[in-house]
C-alpha cells in the first residue's frame, strides 16, 4: 500500500474531504451524519460481521457500538461498516462448506478495499469465527494503517436438560459426534434433540481451542489485539469494556505512528506459533499465519512449524483432544500467565511490541507465572508433566505428499498408524461409509479431491471425524485428506496433503487396499508400494477436470496457492 504525502493525524481521510474540491464527498458524508468538526477528525473504520447466520457473529454489532463509543472519546470520528461471514458449523458436510476458506479471501479484499477507497486513517477489525478473523488480520497487514483487532469472544457450554450438575459440557463437537452415537445406535431421537438443543447456550465462538480461539489467541500472541482480549467470554462486561479500549489504543497508534507491521515482525510470528502450540491450537493456525504472513511480506513456511514446534510443550488440556473449554480456561486467567512461563522460559521474544506500544514483556510484566491460576487447576499443565513434550501439530512429507502435510497428532491416539486406504472422492461419500459401518478398525480413510483446488475451497472434514469418534473407533482409525481439519476434530487426521490430488498429487493414485504408513515422530506418510508401481500409476495418473466454470469459485480455483503456501490468491500474481 502507498503511504500518505505527508505526516499528520489525518493522512488519508484529509485527501478525501479537505479543501474546495471535496466539497462533493463532504456532501455525502453529511447525509450519513458528518458535522463540520467531524471533517477535522481522523476518520477511523470499523469494520465487523454482524450476522445472524451463526452465534459466532451474532453480537459483533452491539461490540462494535462500544468500540465506537471508544474511539469517540479519544477524538476520532469512528465510521462503520459490514462484511459477510460463513458458519463452517452450519455449511459443515455440504456443498455449502466449499465457500469457507474462500470466503477469508472475499473478507480481506472487501476491508481492503472499503479502507482504501474511503481513505480511513485507521481501522478497528471486529471477528468472532473462523475465517472473518484471519480475513481481517489479512487486510490489516495488506493496508498496514494504525489498526487493532476485537475477537468477539468464547461462547459458554451447554448442558442438556438431564446434566443437573453440569459435569458434561457440551459444544458444537458434541452434536457432531453424537449424530455418530445415535448411527451406531448408542443414542436415541430423544437424546440427539437433547444435545441438539442444548449444545449452543447462546453468543460466542466455538468454545474448545478450535480455531476461533486458536486465532484469537494467535492474534493476542502478535501483538495486533490488546492483553487477554483472546481469553473473553462473548457476553460480558470484559469484552465490552476491551472494545472501548481498543477504540483509544487505535487513536494512540494513529498519534504515535505505530503501524501493524512495525508489530508484524518475524519474531512476532515466533510468538504466535509458540503460544498456540502450547495450547493444542487448530491445523488451520498453520493455513492461516502463513496467509498473513504473506499479506505483512514476512518470511514463513511450513517448517518453521516444526522447528519451534520440537522446543514447544503441550500444556493445555483443551478441547477437542482434552477435557475442558475456552471458557473454563478464562475462569481460571486466561492465557497470560501462561505466556508469562513461555517468557520466562526463553520461549517468546518479549521484544516484540503491541498495539498498546508496550512490548510482550512489558506487558507481562506483573502476571505471575502459573501463580496466577488457581492452585486446584490442572487445565494448564506444570512445565514438567506435559500433556506431550513437544508439539501435536506434525509437519509430515513422503511419498504420499512431497511438498508437505500437516498432522494433528497429539500422543493420545498414538504416533504412529500402518492401516489399510479405503479411497473416498469426497467428503459425502466418505461419511456415508463411515455411518454406515463400511470402515473398520485397522482403516486409513482417504478423502481427496477436496483441495483448495479440486474442492473447490479446501472443506473441513469435522463431519467424518465425528462419526469415526462416535462410533467409537477414535483411537483405530486413521483419516487423511487433501481438504483440511476443522478445529474441532480430534483423532490420527492428517490434512493439507500437497500436492492435492486436482493438481496431479499422489494422493490421487491411491486404491483401496493399498498400504499406508504414517509416522509422527520420523514425520513422514507415506504409501506403501514398489517404486515401479508407483511410478507407474503417477504417469498415468489424470486428474479430474475444473469442477466450476463460473463465479467465486472458479475463480479461486484458479488463483489459489497451494495450501503449503497459505492457499492464498496472489502467490503468483
Amino acid at each position: 500500500m502507498s503511504t500518505p504525502p505527508t505526516a499528520t493525524p489525518r493522512p488519508y481521510s484529509a485527501i478525501v474531504v479537505d479543501g474546495t474540491d471535496r466539497a462533493p464527498a463532504r456532501s455525502m458524508l453529511r447525509a450519513v451524519g458528518f458535522t463540520d468538526e467531524d471533517f477535522r477528525k481522523p476518520q477511523i473504520a470499523v469494520a465487523s460481521s454482524p450476522s445472524d447466520m451463526t452465534p459466532c457473529n451474532v453480537h459483533l454489532g452491539d461490540l462494535s457500538e462500544h468500540a465506537r463509543k471508544g474511539i469517540a472519546a479519544a477524538g476520532g470520528k469512528p465510521v462503520y461498516f459490514n462484511t459477510i461471514t460463513v458458519t463452517d458449523g452450519i455449511s459443515m458436510g455440504t456443498q455449502g462448506m466449499r465457500y469457507s476458506l474462500v470466503s477469508r479471501e472475499v473478507i480481506a479484499d472487501s476491508i481492503e478495499t472499503a479502507v482504501a477507497a474511503e481513505g480511513f486513517d485507521g481501522l478497528i477489525a471486529i471477528g468472532g469465527c473462523d475465517k472473518n478473523m484471519p480475513g481481517a488480520m489479512m487486510a490489516i497487514a495488506r493496508l498496514n494503517r494504525p489498526a487493532v483487532f476485537i475477537y468477539g469472544g468464547t461462547i459458554l457450554p451447554g448442558f442438556t436438560p438431564d446434566d443437573c450438575d453440569h459435569k458434561r459440557p457440551l459444544d458444537i463437537v458434541s452434536v457432531f459426534e453424537a449424530v455418530g452415537k445415535h448411527a451406531k445406535g448408542e443414542l436415541d431421537d430423544a437424546g440427539l434433540k437433547a444435545v441438539e438443543s442444548s449444545a449452543i447456550p447462546g453468543p460466542g465462538s466455538c468454545g474448545g481451542m478450535y480455531t476461533a480461539n486458536t486465532m484469537a489467541t494467535a492474534i493476542e500472541a502478535l501483538g495486533l489485539s490488546l492483553p487477554n482480549s483472546s481469553a473473553q467470554l462473548a457476553i460480558g462486561k470484559e469484552k465490552r469494556e476491551d472494545c472501548e479500549r481498543a477504540g483509544a489504543a487505535v487513536m494512540h497508534m494513529l498519534k504515535t505512528g505505530l503501524r501493524p507491521r512495525d508489530i508484524l515482525t518475524r519474531h512476532a510470528f515466533e510468538n504466535a506459533i509458540t503460544v498456540c502450540l502450547a495450547l493444542g491450537g487448530s491445523t488451520n493456525l498453520i493455513l492461516h499465519l502463513l496467509a498473513i504472513a504473506h499479506c505483512a511480506e514476512v518470511p514463513l513456511t511450513i517448517d518453521d512449524f516444526k522447528v519451534i514446534g520440537d522446543r514447544v510443550p503441550l500444556l493445555a488440556d483443551l478441547k477437542p483432544f482434552g477435557k475442558y473449554n475456552m471458557a473454563h480456561l478464562v475462569r481460571i486467567g486466561g492465557i497470560r500467565p501462561m505466556m508469562k512461563v513461555l517468557l520466562d522460559r526463553g520461549l517468546l521474544h518479549g521484544e516484540c511490541l503491541t498495539v498498546t506500544g508496550e512490548t510482550i514483556a512489558e506487558t507481562l510484566r506483573d502476571v505471575q507465572p502459573y501463580g496466577a491460576y488457581p492452585a486446584e487447576q490442572d487445565i494448564i499443565r506444570p512445565w514438567d508433566q506435559p500433556i506431550k513434550k513437544d508439539t501435536h501439530l506434525r509437519v509430515l512429507r513422503g511419498n504420499l505428499a512431497p511438498t508437505g502435510a500437516i498432522g494433528k497428532i497429539t500422543g493420545k491416539e498414538g504416533v504412529y498408524f500402518k492401516g489399510t486406504a479405503k479411497v473416498y472422492e469426497g467428503e459425502e461419500d466418505a461419511l456415508k461409509g463411515i455411518l454406515r459401518g463400511d470402515v473398520v478398525k485397522g482403516d486409513i480413510v482417504v478423502i481427496r479431491n477436496e483441495g483448495p483446488v479440486g474442492g473447490p475451497g479446501m472443506r473441513e472434514m469435522l463431519s467424518p471425524t465425528s462419526a469415526v469418534a462416535g462410533r467409537g473407533l477414535i483411537k483405530d482409525v486413521a483419516l487423511i485428506t487433501d481438504g483440511r481439519f476443522s478445529g474441532g476434530s480430534h483423532g490420527f487426521d492428517v490434512g493439507h496433503i500437497t500436492p492435492e490430488a486436482a493438481c496431479g498429487g499422489p494422493i490421487g493414485i491411491v486404491r483401496n487396499g493399498d498400504i499406508i504408513e504414517i509416522d509422527a515422530v520420523k514425520n513422514t506418510i507415506d504409501l506403501r508400494i514398489p517404486d515401479a508401481e508407483f511410478a507407474a500409476r503417477m504417469a498415468a495418473n489424470a486428474p479430474r477436470p475444473p469442477r466450476e466454470k463460473r463465479g467465486v469459485l472458479a475463480k479461486y480455483a484458479k488463483l489459489v496457492a497451494s495450501a503449503s503456501e497459505g492457499a492464498v490468491t496472489d502467490k503468483h500474481l
